[in-house]
């Protein structure tokens, strides 16, 4: 499903260039004046125009500028960071570290009322314990090569979970079974781990599925990239070398329906709670 929030930046690109296009017309200037009045190539002037080339913000300001018309400017700055938010490195997002990056999503998660998760590599963040969080978090930034910050890192995801608990929050999650065996930590970290899922079940705020893996296939659902629906207006995927948002109402609709079919997999109360007790035992 990658190539469905990809083709929300396209379009984002796209539309940017459009309203630069039509800037550039609305002055009566050709793209090779508009270049010399930027003091830049006629080159750059197609590709941005031509949404093969992202623009800088000061590309952006420049081209306002010589096509006389500044105060258009900061909604289009706006309108190219938007963009760019669509799909981000991991390598931009974390380069101070990841407790910035816990800290920053607070705001989302406290607006947000009704999440959709589905989990189909490691437990969703807000069921994490601190030692199953500390030890992700490591291997992350070991192979990420970001500053090591795990610490204050996981204090800061610890503190964001406190939606689970406070306010009207609903957290509908599923859970590819084999999120339960994937070692993350130790024994003990994930007897911890794998113990705090089954008492999250009693939670009021929580529905939780666990979709085996033998749920069949073939008429539903294969398994997907980790994914966040917040409020049914946006969609955060993890990929495994950036985050995607995606808010562009037929994508989001992909991911709804998508979301619905993997409910249908799931199990959930008695059933689920033995497939997570299944996993708890297999660690001995």
């Amino acid at each position: 499903m990658s190539q469905f929030p990809v083709s929300s930046l396209h379009e984002a690109r796209a539309a940017l260039a459009q309203r630069l296009r039509e800037l550039r017309l609305d002055a009566g200037i050709t793209g090779k004046e508009l270049a010399a009045r930027c003091n830049w190539s006629a080159a750059k002037s197609s590709r941005i125009e031509n949404a093969h080339t992202a623009p800088s913000d000061a590309d952006v300001r420049a081209w306002c500028a010589a096509c006389g018309a500044p105060e258009q400017a900061a909604d289009l700055v706006a309108a190219n960071r938007q963009a760019d938010s669509i799909y981000v490195q991991w390598r931009r997002l974390q380069r101070t570290g990841m407790r910035h990056l816990q800290e920053a999503s607070v705001p989302l998660y406290e607006r947000t009322r009704q999440f959709r998760v589905y989990a189909s590599h490691v437990v969703p963040g807000f069921l994490q314990t601190p030692g199953y969080a500390a030890a992700l978090m490591g291997t992350i930034a070991g192979f990420r090569g970001t500053p090591d910050d795990v610490s204050a890192a996981v204090d800061a995801r610890v503190r964001r979970s406190h939606v689970v608990y406070e306010g009207d929050h609903r957290f509908a999650t599923l859970v590819e079974e084999n999120v339960l065996h994937h070692r993350v930590g130790d024994t003990e970290v994930m007897a911890s781990q794998l113990g705090a899922l089954l008492a999250s079940m009693a939670l009021p705020s929580i529905s939780l599925g666990i979709i085996p893996a033998a749920a069949p296939r073939e008429q539903a659902m294969w398994p997907l990239e980790q994914f966040t629906v917040f409020d049914d207006v946006r969609v955060n995927v993890e990929l495994l070398a950036a985050k995607v948002t995606v808010t562009a109402p037929g994508e989001l609709d992909i991911y709804l329906r998508a979301f619905t079919r993997l409910t249908g997999l799931a199990v959930y109360g008695a059933k689920a709670r033995a497939l997570i007790v299944r996993a708890i035992d297999a660690l001995h």
